[in-house]
């Protein structure tokens, strides 16, 4: 059981975070602000596309990268398919793994490379493999990185990565809520600047500011009745999170949320999007999972009894374009099944920061799930 009284002690909080997460998910906003320079002093606002590419091909590892390639197919797979490359390998270390260029890659297409590590010979290979097939490459990764080296010049445009100044490494960046942030940015302003999305300097200015803003909102000073990330913890403990998703930018931010339950928190969790969600996690909802399955005993002796996860429907939503919503049915199948309901909807703003707000509070909210747990096991 998680005691909900550490979420209100700043003090236990940050002796559990050995990790810096919550200064990473605070300071995401001054990530994009970073990124943002880093990608102008880079030359992307000067380059002078031909034309749009034919694909997008996305190739990076772990938890980061895999947001990245999800939110840039969310945002500009209607201008272009986003395609992500997924590594093979014997072993998750960054000198095992490697990519592969569809046969079809050629000088329309632009492959896009965000690392949080750069130490990565496979993507250094898949690189060199693009500039062989006449396909732009760009990169964002640590500066001075071995992947930076080999694609600078003449195989592509690096943006070097932004780090947090505490930072001294780039396994403490990757480990960061904020390296979402740091490859994201420049990525966005390159897809801006080919004309696939719609994202300015000015654009990105507001998802730093409605960064901060939910930071403010989710920082471990705010107590946890007024504080949207503490509270989403407080739900999920002892629960499977059902992450429903509504909305272009709430799908990714969805699916972002489960992996960071697992990789930061090491929690299951199921992510799906409506109105599909609804009929595929139907069974699970009336099987042994549900908060109504097998009534408890109120007699019964739970000293030496495991504790059951029941399902707790997270409904994540970001206003539907043309106003129809699945939301309604999702609540009522839920409450059908006597199964609680968390629902965070973000504040009126453009697409972006929508998605900045969804990712940030679902981030902390990840971290604090984090902590409770590493400060119970210490």
């Amino acid at each position: 059981m998680l005691d909900e009284s550490l979420l209100d002690d700043p003090d236990a909080l940050a002796r559990a975070d050995r990790r810096g997460l919550l200064r990473g998910a605070a300071e995401a906003g001054a990530r994009v602000r970073t990124a943002a320079l880093h990608a102008a002093e880079a030359g992307i606002a000067e380059l002078r596309p031909e034309g749009r590419p034919r694909a997008l091909l996305v190739a990076g590892p772990g938890t980061a990268a895999t947001g990245v390639a999800d939110l840039v197919g969310a945002l500009a797979g209607t201008s272009a398919p986003v395609i992500r490359l997924h590594p093979t390998g014997v072993a998750p270390a960054a000198g095992a793994l490697r990519w592969v260029l569809p046969g079809w890659t050629s000088s329309v297409d632009l492959l896009l490379i965000p690392t949080a590590d750069g130490t990565e010979p496979g993507l250094a290979v898949l690189a060199e493999q693009a500039y062989r097939r006449g396909c732009t490459v760009v990169a964002v990764a640590p500066q001075r990185s071995p992947l930076s080296e080999a694609v600078g010049g003449r195989h592509g445009l690096v943006v070097p990565m932004a780090t947090a100044p505490h930072e001294y490494d780039e396994t403490q960046a990757a480990a960061s809520p904020g390296a979402l942030w740091a490859l994201f940015t420049p990525l966005l302003a390159l897809l801006d600047r080919v004309g696939l999305l719609d994202a300015p300097h000015d654009a990105l200015a507001k998802v730093a500011d409605r960064l901060d803003r939910t930071a403010e909102k989710c920082g471990p000073a705010i107590v946890t009745y007024d504080n949207p990330a503490k509270t989403l913890a407080a739900e999920l403990a002892d629960s499977l999170p059902l992450i429903w998703t509504e909305g272009v930018g709430a799908a990714p931010a969805g699916r972002r949320f489960a992996a960071v339950l697992a990789e930061l928190a090491g929690r299951p969790a199921l992510a799906a999007q409506l109105p599909e969600a609804l009929p595929s996690h139907a069974v699970l909802l009336a099987g042994d999972l549900a908060a109504g399955a097998n009534p408890e005993d109120f007699f019964r002796d739970r000293v030496e009894e495991q504790q059951v996860l029941r399902a707790r429907v997270v409904l994540l939503r970001d206003r539907p374009a043309d106003g129809l919503t699945a939301a309604p049915a999702a609540r009522e199948l839920a409450l059908s099944h006597d199964t609680p309901i968390s629902e965070l909807e973000p504040e009126e703003g453009g697409e972006l920061e929508s998605i900045a707000e969804l990712l940030a509070v679902t981030d902390f909210a990840a971290v604090y799930l984090a902590l409770t747990d590493s400060y119970d096991r210490s």
